[in-house]
């Protein structure tokens, strides 16, 4: 993709460049967000602005950017790359500053970053469904912020790599918290059942718009800790995330879920999930086909 925002402006990629005393790339002082872009429109744009914003707030930075600023942004550097189908990521410093590990005390205007790419469906993996592994959940205590600091997510997603595995499902002590970039899931008696949103896991926009289609049509949600047994002695399992949408789990650390097979309520959930995406952005393409 050519072209890039850097602080307000949309310029060439290349040009794009950082400074090295940038707290997002000193500390990791600073939040992101990945939007899904579906027939060149951004799916559920409102609700990553605000959730941002929301991360912003909890470290205290302040957005420098009316929310129609951003948007109007995001939509012009869509626009200009030509992208039809993929994501655009966006992060936010707190700014270029002397290295200190406190606030800078100066007026120091925070940093925006933004670039789209090119990114199709996993309609395979969908379809198939994928395997993941368990790992220790080592991450900080304030997993509701999506903070630049994602070493502890990194490790468990390279540990699930190494496997050769979709995703790690990290827990603490036992008690099932979410994937290194994923909501985690499962389906006991008929029932929907997910880590409620705290500061344990992040709050996903993915989740919200499946949350949202179980109630409109009457699959019963319980938003709660459970456990890695529960998990494991589950009907059905599945993820999702803003790129992995709403992903069947057969495996987990070896161990078939079910049939090894995308289950009927995921099934359901795959579909329900591709109909809000048109009806927000337009006619799919290419879509799951069972």
């Amino acid at each position: 993709m050519k072209f890039a925002i850097l602080d307000g402006k949309i310029i060439e990629r290349r040009e794009a460049k950082v400074d090295v005393e940038d707290r997002g790339y000193q500390f990791g002082d600073g939040v992101y967000e990945v939007i899904r872009v579906y027939n060149g429109k951004m799916f559920t744009v409102t609700e990553h602005l605000n959730r941002l914003v929301k991360s912003l707030d909890s470290i205290g930075i302040k957005l420098p950017y009316t929310m129609d600023q951003l948007n109007d942004l995001l939509e012009e550097l869509i626009e200009k790359n030509k992208l039809q189908l993929g994501t655009i990521y966006m992060q936010i410093s707190r700014g270029v500053a002397p290295r200190n590990h406190a606030f800078p005390t100066e007026n120091v205007r925070p940093s925006l970053v933004a670039y789209t790419k090119e990114v199709s469906r996993p309609l395979e993996s969908l379809k198939m469904g994928v395997k993941t592994i368990v790992t220790d959940d080592i991450r900080w205590l304030r997993c509701d912020i999506k903070s630049l600091n994602l070493l502890g997510n990194l490790l468990a997603k390279q540990k699930a790599a190494e496997a050769g595995c979709f995703e790690a499902i990290q827990h603490r002590s036992g008690d099932v918290t979410e994937g290194s970039s994923s909501n985690i899931y499962m389906i006991k008696n008929g029932k929907v059942i997910t880590h409620q949103s705290d500061n344990l896991i992040l709050k996903g926009i993915t989740k919200d718009v499946i949350l949202q289609v179980c109630e409109r049509n009457n699959i019963v949600v319980e938003e709660r800790t459970f456990t890695l047994d529960e998990l494991i002695d589950a009907e059905e399992v599945f993820l999702s995330s803003t790129t992995a949408e709403v992903m069947p789990i057969i495996e987990v650390d070896g161990k078939r879920v079910g049939d090894a097979l995308p289950g009927p309520v995921t099934k359901l959930l795959q579909e329900w999930f591709e109909l809000e995406i048109e009806k927000r952005c337009g006619a799919l393409n290419d879509k799951i086909l069972f």
